[in-house]
């Protein structure tokens, strides 16, 4: 009965994880943040596990800066 439990328990905890994905990714997309939905889950993820928020949007304003620096000089 116990195993039962613990997996209907795994299961609403997937579930909340995709339904709070979904709508983070409906927030980024009506904020024009440009993250796809693997990136704002690699995000996530890093913020989950201790990444200042604050210092990772820097670091992905920064490579947005270099990536259209990049394709301006090679054009």
């Amino acid at each position: 009965m116990q195993d039962s439990s613990r997996e209907q328990q795994k299961q609403q905890q997937q579930q909340d994880a995709r339904q709070a994905m979904d709508i983070l990714a409906e927030m980024s997309t009506l904020l024009n943040t440009g993250l796809d939905r693997e990136t704002l889950s690699v995000c996530v993820s890093l913020c989950e596990s201790g990444v200042n928020p604050e210092a990772l949007a820097a670091v992905i304003k920064e490579l947005r800066r270099e990536s259209a620096a990049t394709r301006t000089a090679s054009a």
